[in-house]
């Protein structure tokens, strides 16, 4: 009997894995968004210094970048710390130049939205930018710029507005939601997954 228990035990979780396998990576990456909701509570944009590889601030503080760093790392397990700093290390005259420097630094640059918009684009992820809701599919990470100026990124949810506009999961300085903002904001950067 216990080892039948055993086995139906283990077939269990086997079949969770494989499930959990199946997701698409644009739905993992939605699933693992929605886990910041309730846990990424404050928009805090101060410098940090942080560890290399994996580091992060405090998980309930951040900016939109940092539940889209975050997201990777749990849904599709890519650190886009390390990912953007070696591109950027060997690429540097390739990112934009907004900041002075003159070498990278490892604590910010994955949490600049326009570092991460250049990283999407050399990776081949950039779709056209439309108005057409049915244009932007869950996982999509759409940039937008709040006030005129200030750049913003968020992440298609699965999930739509009763007239059927995509919902997108950002912080946006109230912490993580999931919202029906998708165009509030002009957009300027679409990016899709490949």
């Amino acid at each position: 009997m216990a080892l039948l228990r055993t086995l139906c035990i283990i077939f269990l979780l086997a079949g969770h894995s494989l499930a959990q396998g199946t997701k698409s990576k644009p739905q993992r990456l939605v699933d693992a968004t929605r886990t910041k909701i309730g846990v990424t509570l404050v928009y805090d944009p101060s410098y940090q210094a942080i560890k290399y590889p994996m580091g992060d601030v405090a998980p309930d503080r951040g900016v939109c970048s940092d539940v889209v760093i975050r997201a990777f790392r749990k849904g599709l397990r890519m650190d886009l710390q390390e990912l953007v700093h070696l591109d950027m290390r060997n690429n540097f005259s390739k990112y934009p130049d907004n900041w002075g420097l003159k070498k990278t630094d490892r604590n910010i640059d994955h949490r600049r939205v326009a570092n991460l918009q250049t990283y999407f684009t050399r990776k081949g992820w950039k779709v056209p930018v439309t108005k057409n809701k049915d244009d932007y599919q869950p996982g999509d990470l759409v940039i937008c710029r709040v006030a005129g100026r200030l750049p913003h990124i968020m992440i298609v949810s699965d999930k739509k507005s009763p007239k059927g506009v995509p919902l997108v999961i950002h912080n946006i300085g109230r912490g993580t939601r999931e919202e029906d903002t998708l165009f509030t904001y002009p957009i300027y950067g679409h990016f899709r997954i490949r």
